[in-house]
């Protein structure tokens, strides 16, 4: 068809006539819808805004139409290499899927933004997003998924642009091989992501009955690895490690046999002693009035054994067999007199230094004697004293001693005597 019968044939749908292309005049001032030059860098914006304005025309304007579409016929003998060398033929790839098409974007932002598409912190793009495009480019689009992931008892939250459970446990670098997925390695990974619980290949020894064994386990507890490794815990046996901890690798642990049995003793119960003052008694003077009797508990001990190392008894129980009862004594509160007719003028100080070296507490080598003058239990005792003279003091030890010498003289005191009279 020729450009003369076109023309003639749109007027005729218009209805109106107009004049061939030749006939038209050689210089057209631009409509005011013609798209105006616009630079190389923004031409694909410029094309979507030329785009948007021709949609937006009204339907029966046929003439205005038809004038600029002759005129663009005209240019194209000129025009249409610049034209085709701004269209790239390119290669997107969404996530693994890709398809070829054609694009006046000058970079990868643009061509993007053209098809809808919007990039996140986690999403990969390459070449990068402001990269400038060629025709032949592959532009690649992965989108980051979300993965909440537990690695051998410790949990995470991590991003990955693998699409599967596989590809997303090479990326991470997680030894998959012997592993303990919760879900399979060909499983999808979608947009919203998904929960993953690993758990790698661990060596772990155990120590039993004297042998060493180790295990390679993918096991989440301890009890699981003990179960692996063929070691069966009976009774009281348990594990340095508890068995519901998880094992690590290379780690060791060792498994503890225990024995345990049940022993029952009986102790004696220690007595009170009751002390009761008596005004009657002189001071120091102590009289038992009641012995004390030991009371008797039975007691029952947990014994065990540890790989056949006894330990320290556990007290489990108890019972009393027999109340204790307890000692009473009436305790001395009665002034001692220091004078004792017929004693007192005596040098009592020499005869002491002479016996014991002035020392109320002094004890002769055999034990036997004791105190300033040196009594034995049974002279101390006829003469109202308690206990032994080396722990009554010293003013109630002269009193005894001058009630002695009352009775006996110098007699008790051999070698020391002749003192009381110097």
């Amino acid at each position: 068809m020729s450009t003369s019968q076109g023309s003639h044939r749109a007027g005729r749908r218009g209805g109106a006539a107009t004049l061939p292309v030749h006939e038209q005049p050689t210089q057209v001032a631009p409509l005011a819808t013609d798209p105006l030059p616009v630079p190389a860098q923004g031409r694909a914006a410029a094309r979507r805004g030329a785009r948007r304005r021709k949609a937006a025309r009204p339907a029966g304007d046929g003439l205005r139409r038809l004038v600029p579409q002759a005129l663009v016929v005209a240019f194209l003998a000129g025009g249409t290499t610049a034209f085709v060398a701004d269209d790239k033929a390119v290669r997107l790839s969404v996530d693994g899927v890709p398809r070829t098409l054609h694009t006046f974007a000058d970079d990868v932002d643009e061509l993007l933004a053209d098809e809808g598409l919007t990039v996140g912190a986690h999403d990969l793009v390459a070449p990068a997003p402001g990269e400038a495009l060629a025709s032949g480019d592959e532009i690649v689009l992965r989108y980051g998924r979300p993965v909440a992931l537990t690695l051998d008892g410790y949990r995470r939250q991590v991003w990955t642009t693998a699409d599967t459970v596989e590809g997303a446990l090479r990326q991470l670098g997680v030894r998959a091989e012997g592993a303990h997925l919760s879900v399979s390695r060909s499983a999808a990974i979608s947009r919203t992501g998904l929960a993953l619980d690993v758990r790698t290949e661990r060596a772990v020894t155990f120590l039993a009955d004297g042998r060493e064994r180790t295990v390679r386990t993918n096991a989440a507890t301890v009890a699981e690895a003990l179960d692996e490794a063929g070691i069966t815990l009976g009774g009281e046996d348990t594990t340095s490690v508890p068995r519901d901890a998880f094992p690590r690798d290379g780690q060791t642990i060792t498994v503890l046999r225990i024995t345990g049995s049940t022993q029952t003793r009986e102790e004696a119960v220690p007595y009170a002693v009751e002390r009761i003052r008596d005004p009657e008694l002189f001071a120091g003077t102590e009289v038992v009035e009641r012995q004390g009797v030991p009371g008797l508990r039975r007691v029952t001990y947990h014994l065990r054994s540890v790989n056949g190392v006894k330990q320290r008894p556990r007290r489990t129980g108890e019972e009393l067999v027999r109340e204790p009862v307890s000692r009473k004594v009436r305790v001395g509160t009665r002034r001692l007199p220091t004078s004792v007719a017929g004693a007192d003028g005596l040098n009592w100080g020499a005869l002491a230094a002479c016996e014991s070296g002035g020392r109320p507490n002094a004890v002769d080598p055999s034990g036997t004697y004791g105190g300033l003058y040196q009594f034995d239990p049974g002279t101390w005792r006829s003469l109202g004293g308690s206990g032994v003279a080396q722990n009554a003091p010293a003013a109630e030890q002269t009193f005894r001693a001058k009630k002695l010498y009352v009775q006996r003289g110098a007699g008790p005191w051999p070698h020391c005597g002749r003192r009381l009279f110097q």
